[in-house]
């Protein structure tokens, strides 16, 4: 089983950036899947990107990045250019390789972006 913490979160005017951090512990982030996802008030959660297979919704490409450290421990979303549209609670998940769904989640860290 793994356990996952975000960080990074904050307030950030449009334009700018931010780097959230999906830190895991109990097992390393190579036997998994892991992906960031969003969701803002009053809407579906929704999926932002995905690494191991990397893949972004359309309305972050060209502006995020998913990436992982060396140790396996810790998968990065880099944020550029936020729209007030990418407002929302960020979180991570990890899956087994052969599951369709996502098991294990983090609690979210909250992003703001003000226009």
């Amino acid at each position: 089983q793994v356990q996952l913490v975000e960080s990074g979160g904050g307030l950030v005017q449009a334009g700018g950036s931010l780097r959230l951090s999906c830190a895991a512990s109990g097992r390393t982030f190579t036997d998994y899947v892991v992906a960031w996802f969003r969701q803002a008030p009053g809407k579906e959660r929704e999926f932002v990107a995905q690494i191991r297979g990397t893949t972004y919704a359309d309305s972050v490409k060209g502006r995020f990045t998913i990436s992982t450290d060396n140790t396996g421990n810790t998968v990065y979303l880099q944020m550029n250019s936020l729209k007030p549209d990418d407002t929302g609670l960020y979180s991570c998940a990890a899956r087994s390789p052969w599951r369709g769904s996502f098991q294990y989640w983090g609690p979210g860290t909250q992003v703001t972006v003000s226009s």
